[in-house]
């Protein structure tokens, strides 16, 4: 009797333990974040302010990747993913310049924005379980800075 009362006392100890595990989700996530600064992107959770006509609403912070941009490239612009390869500006107009539409085409479907400024050029991504989605990001983001 003995026995299992303090095995149970035991359990109760260490449960909390458990919860100190990062999930399967968190670990994919952290182990993409590995890579993606070892591809030289940088990785920060951003607030961003999502216009009121996408069909899924991002989440509040979502985990933006960026890289900074060459000399020469002082174009801005930002696209939102309305649908699957649906790319609209803020007035929901479609890209029209080819170079970076074809960019934007190989991006993975859970990927909300994609921003150049003079400075940096960014992609707010939803982090899915594609495999070859963080590869796919870094080459567009390559031709694009």
């Amino acid at each position: 009797m003995s026995f299992w009362i303090v095995a149970i006392l035991i359990g109760v100890a260490l449960s909390p333990l458990a919860w100190l595990r990062p999930s399967q989700r968190q670990s994919r996530q952290m182990s993409q974040r590995l890579a993606a600064r070892g591809m030289g992107l940088g990785m920060q959770l951003a607030s961003a302010a999502w216009p009121h006509w996408l069909p899924k609403e991002p989440p509040s912070r979502c985990p933006q990747y960026h890289r900074g941009r060459r000399r020469g490239n002082d174009d801005q612009w930002c696209y939102w993913q309305a649908g699957a390869g649906q790319w609209l500006n803020q007035w929901q107009e479609p890209c029209v310049d080819e170079r970076v539409l074809e960019q934007l085409a190989r991006l993975p479907s859970d990927v909300y924005k994609v921003e150049a400024s003079k400075q940096m050029i960014s992609v707010f991504w939803g982090e899915g379980a594609e495999p070859q989605a963080l590869e796919h990001i870094v080459a567009a983001l390559d031709v694009l800075a």
